[in-house]
């Protein structure tokens, strides 16, 4: 056998003349070799993650690798829980690291984690601690800037939250004016601001006036929720505007709330009441889904209509049915699923403070997200791609235009499609 240039000689062992149980193993067929040791690992990088709270799990990773090919983020670049343990594992410091904020808290590697290894906990809890020492994306600081000062992430007026009413004449009733309603609809910062969240809000206030429930919003007494904020490792600023959110809703009396925002109801429904909240949360697709058949729905669209599960309405609070329930409710519709669907979808890439950090991604990925899933959406031959969270309407509409796809698909809210039957 040749020589090896990177084995030491005088670490390999090997007996001239050696005969065992007849057969002749000399020389270089009995070569063993003295133990390696492993002098690059960093241990105390790895223990530095599971010292903080939250980041316990970090530690139980045995790098099965299964959270790779599901990882939306290695999908366009090269990431994944297996991958930063190793990296972690050999001298990389996660506090000071750029792997630290490319996770969207998708939650699909801990779907399919044998060790349950929680990146939900474990990343906003790291990221807590580099926000503390000052390490953050510039873009997502403003994002934690806008949110303290303005209450939402966009920067707008927060005596404005309501304007999306002007020159409508739908009814919505503001709680300060009715006092007492059934159902208090939180409406959420991009579906109050952003032009084609408006558009989406405007529907449901329709349908729900159409479907004579009893309701009232906040207006400008509603503060953004947080839950990506927390999730981008600003807790504190989270639990600020949770104890303002909850103190609003218990001088209303509230006992039921409609979310527009998947990530308000995994807020809702999981957060606020570790901070005394006491109310029941529900998403609108899951409000509207038995009532659809309430609705006067005599247009039909004639769609070819792909459905992107949120991650937060999906995999994080499990409601899958609700969406498509809908869809397949409105007549002309011929839904057809992408590939990674329902468990496994792909992530738009705006959770987990991904909204306001594609500037970051764009020097780690080779394309976005939202890119990559206008691109399955397109291949599937759908027209329309519906969504129902108020993250993704703006994200992939920006996609079908960067990604060369308009004029091929249109991305639409459900309720919008709902609306656009009932006409």
């Amino acid at each position: 056998m040749g020589s090896n240039p990177n084995v030491d000689p005088d670490r390999i062992m090997e007996k001239e003349h050696v005969i065992q149980d007849g057969m002749d193993i000399s020389g270089h067929w009995n070569r063993m070799f003295e133990q390696r040791v492993i002098w690059d690992y960093t241990p105390e990088l790895i223990d530095k993650v599971t010292e903080v709270e939250g980041g316990e799990s970090f530690g139980w990773c045995y790098q099965c690798a299964q959270c790779i090919p599901v990882c939306p983020v290695d999908i366009v670049g090269d990431y994944g829980p297996r991958r930063i343990y190793r990296r972690v594992q050999t001298g990389e410091d996660l506090f000071e690291s750029k792997d630290l904020w490319q996770c969207t808290t998708c939650m699909n590697c801990l779907r399919v984690c044998p060790k349950e290894v929680d990146m939900i906990k474990i990343m906003p809890a790291v990221r807590q601690e580099a926000i503390l020492k000052g390490n953050v994306p510039e873009e997502l600081q403003k994002a934690f800037e806008n949110t303290f000062d303005y209450g939402n992430p966009l920067g707008e007026s927060p005596k404005k939250r309501a304007a999306w009413l002007k020159g409508s004449d739908v009814n919505v009733p503001l709680m300060k004016e009715k006092k007492k309603a059934d159902i208090l609809w939180f409406v959420e910062c991009y579906p109050s601001y952003h032009p084609r969240g408006i558009e989406a809000s405007l529907a449901l206030a329709k349908v729900l006036n159409i479907l004579n429930v009893d309701f009232g919003i906040l207006g400008a007494e509603e503060k953004c929720c947080c839950d990506s904020q927390r999730l981008a490792g600003e807790v504190g600023l989270f639990e600020e505007f949770a104890e303002h959110n909850i103190k609003t809703f218990k001088r209303y009396k509230v006992k039921d709330v409609l979310v527009t925002d998947p990530h308000a109801l995994n807020a809702f429904r999981k957060e606020y009441p570790k901070y005394g909240a006491k109310f029941e949360t529900i998403h609108y697709t899951t409000f509207l889904a038995p009532k659809m058949g309430e609705l006067n729905l005599a247009k039909k669209l004639d769609h070819r209509v792909t459905f992107h599960d949120p991650c937060y309405l999906g995999r994080h609070n499990g409601e899958y049915d609700a969406p498509r329930d809908m869809l397949k409710a409105i007549p002309g519709i011929d839904l057809i699923e992408m590939g990674r669907c329902r468990e496994n979808s792909y992530c738009c890439g705006g959770g987990g403070g991904g909204m306001w950090l594609d500037g970051f991604m764009a020097d780690h990925v080779s394309e976005r997200l939202s890119e990559r899933r206008v691109e399955e959406a397109v291949e599937t031959g759908a027209d329309v791609l519906a969504v129902c969270c108020p993250y993704e309407v703006s994200r992939f509409e920006d996609a079908v235009k960067s990604t060369g796809n308009e004029g091929k698909l249109v991305v639409k809210d459900i309720i919008e499609l709902v609306v656009e039957s009932m006409e």
